[in-house]
């Protein structure tokens, strides 16, 4: 038995802010630096 698209006609619909988001260039370059920056500070603090 194959419950595949029960599984899809559950899953959770993003909302109309959120695709404009994910679409937004700025918006994307600002977590891609977010995110860097996160990784250095956890680079520095490990002390390795």
């Amino acid at each position: 038995m194959d419950h595949a698209n029960d599984d899809i006609t559950r899953a959770p619909v993003p909302t109309s802010r959120t695709l404009s988001r994910r679409a937004n260039p700025l918006y994307q370059l600002w977590r891609f630096v977010a995110l860097n920056v996160r990784f250095v500070t956890m680079i520095f603090k490990g002390g390795h």
